[in-house]
């Protein structure tokens, strides 16, 4: 069910159960504070179990269509960083993640043409010289290669 959260919803509940947690151990060190079962009690209300009631979201239309050059890249040493399985944005590499440096950390953007309604996220940043160029990570060097370079159309949401 966590798939349908909001990743703001994730940090915030993230930092929440952090300072809770945080004030259990404060809380043992010493027993007169009881601030630790305010914030518990706030933790197990029905302000933070949301999970069933955020709303499907509907298919959004793009904002803006551009066409860019596209390159690919995978997670090699010589491709990227000296961390290559970490994006500029802090996340790790998955399906779906892209690199772009005319385009916000966060953007999301369609490839209609080659994959239809599937949905990308602007984590990574490319080398400064590539100004409006889009970069597809790709699990295998090979599949990269084969990608090569393409002009292709977007649709940024």
């Amino acid at each position: 069910m966590f798939y349908k959260l909001k990743f703001n919803y994730l940090k915030h509940l993230k930092n929440l159960l952090f300072v809770a947690s945080l004030c259990l151990v404060v809380e043992a060190m010493f027993p007169q504070i009881v601030l630790a079962q305010t914030i518990m009690s706030y933790v197990n209300s029905d302000a933070v179990n949301m999970v069933d009631r955020f709303p499907v979201a509907e298919k959004r239309s793009a904002r803006y269509f551009t066409h860019v050059p596209t390159t690919a890249y995978s997670s090699t040493p010589d491709q990227t960083d000296d961390t290559p399985f970490i994006t500029a944005s802090g996340t790790t590499v998955r399906a779906g993640v892209v690199a772009a440096n005319f385009l916000p950390i966060g953007t999301r953007l369609r490839i209609p043409d080659y994959y239809g309604d599937t949905i990308f996220v602007v984590e990574d940043r490319m080398n400064e010289r590539y100004d409006k160029r889009l970069d597809i990570w790709m699990e295998t060097r090979e599949q990269a290669i084969i990608w090569g370079l393409r002009y292709v159309a977007i649709e940024v949401l």
